[in-house]
């Protein structure tokens, strides 16, 4: 009997999920726990014949990468995914989170969207390659990797500055990419070609200490207090990438007036802030649009003091900063110091730079012909992701780095990519998984395969 593999890649899922690979960024051997996905996906391919490798920086937190040879032909294609998940509150759950449970149709678990979900469909695509004996131009490798979500160290990054000749390729298919984006009766499929760059800063305010029963209007906790709500409030200016005006003009084409007319101007500067306030509807939208057009900075972590009864001396936020390409981190500081005022001592913890990627290459087309073939009604088109990937470190190397994990959402479901990721109730549905697979088995057969990929699109 053939081997169904949309249920194939459905249990694989399942089986990725119960394995509770939670990052709480410490980069510890007791955190992430990735091995367990790692030795998961390992023994997948030991199973179809495949000779796997693990890797680790720390003890725990493996690395597996599993190459398909090819004739050598062509360079290498690799497929990556990382197998870390961000943290979970369960209270707010409605199924538990590392069950794998598929209920009304969802796949439902922390990491079936971020991104466990990519890690199934590349295994499956690697296993059916096998099984269907595929004569390829171009080695496949798939790597799955640990602690994407602390910021790549102990995963893609140590595989490139480590073993920089297993993870080598022209071209790499990770997040985020080619779900189904369903604006006002249109379906749009995002193919990143862009991520912004990364500036976590610290920003600390000093003050007198002093008594508690003694409020301090200049206290370090007070002026620290009103510099995160003036940045909260506060949207920093706008510098629209010309990814993003692509993505923009591609979106508006296809809506009707008057939504054309008014998404059409959202990357010009000096009205883009009126739009979003006031015509973008939806809130999650207003958000992403906010993001891809400016540089951005979010208070997220906050310490000042001890002791109840003493106002300390000292107070800070940590803010997440995220940078446009070809935006500097010094234009970025610029940009935070004038919202939190001369007074803020600020410090970088830690920075990544923006990725972009050519969107005129014969991979890129190919991209677009596949999804096209298998939804016709689709379009997709260029996107910039607001947060940041392995593409980061895999670009190092000179690799053209895609965001395409295809997936299809049903656009009368309350339900979206944009709102499961990281999100409560974490869930893919078991259909557009299915889809999303043969999408990708399709478009990395007819790339890789030996023959010309027109003759397939």
């Amino acid at each position: 009997m053939p081997t169904d593999w949309g249920t194939t890649t459905v249990t694989l899922l399942q089986e990725l999920i119960r394995k509770p690979t939670v990052n709480r960024g410490t980069q510890g051997e007791d955190d992430g726990h990735e091995h367990l996905c790692a030795r998961l996906l390992a023994d997948f391919a030991r199973d179809r014949g495949l000779e796997p490798k693990i890797f680790a920086k720390v003890k725990n937190r493996e690395n597996m990468v599993v190459r398909l040879k090819g004739n050598g032909k062509k360079a290498p294609l690799l497929l990556n995914a990382h197998t870390d998940v961000v943290e979970v509150d369960e209270s707010r759950w409605q199924r538990p989170p590392f069950a794998g449970d598929i209920h009304d149709g969802y796949v439902w678990g922390r990491g079936a969207i971020d991104m466990k979900h990519m890690a199934a469909m590349s295994m499956t695509v690697l296993a059916r390659l096998v099984d269907e004996k595929v004569e390829l131009d171009r080695d496949i490798i798939f790597a799955a990797v640990a602690d994407e979500e602390a910021g790549c160290t102990l995963g893609s990054t140590y595989l490139v500055d480590e073993h920089p000749e297993e993870v080598r390729a022209e071209y790499m298919l990770g997040e985020v990419g080619a779900f189904s984006l369903n604006l006002m009766g249109k379906v749009f499929y995002p193919i990143q070609v862009a991520e912004k760059g990364v500036v976590w800063t610290r920003a600390t305010f000093h003050g007198s200490p002093g008594h508690g029963s003694m409020p301090d209007p200049n206290g370090a906790v007070v002026r620290l207090a009103e510099a995160i709500a003036r940045l909260g409030k506060k949207r920093l200016p706008m510098h629209p990438h010309p990814v993003v005006e692509a993505f923009v003009q591609k979106l508006s084409s296809a809506l009707p007036f008057p939504q054309k007319q008014a998404l059409s101007r959202l990357t010009t500067p000096q009205i883009a802030g009126l739009i979003l306030d006031y015509l973008v509807k939806d809130p999650d939208q207003r958000r992403s649009f906010g993001a891809m057009l400016a540089n951005t900075a979010s208070p997220t972590v906050v310490r000042a003091g001890n002791k109840v009864n003493v106002i300390p001396g000292r107070a800070s936020v940590e803010i997440d900063g995220r940078t446009i390409p070809g935006q500097s981190d010094l234009a970025f500081l610029s940009e935070l110091r004038e919202v939190l005022g001369p007074d803020a001592e600020i410090e970088v913890l830690h920075k990544l730079p923006s990725v972009e990627t050519d969107a005129t290459t014969p991979l890129y087309g190919h991209l677009e012909a596949m999804l096209r073939k298998h939804d016709p009604l689709g379009e997709p088109l260029p996107y910039m992701v607001v947060g940041f990937t392995d593409a980061k470190a895999y670009a190092r190397l000179g690799t053209h780095c895609y965001g395409f994990t295809p997936l299809k959402f049903d656009p009368t479901h309350e339900i979206s990519f944009q709102k499961m990721y990281h999100g409560h109730d974490e869930r893919v549905p078991v259909e557009g998984l299915t889809w999303g697979s043969n999408v990708l088995y399709d478009t990395v057969r007819s790339f890789c395969e030996s023959r010309e990929p027109t003759e397939r699109a």
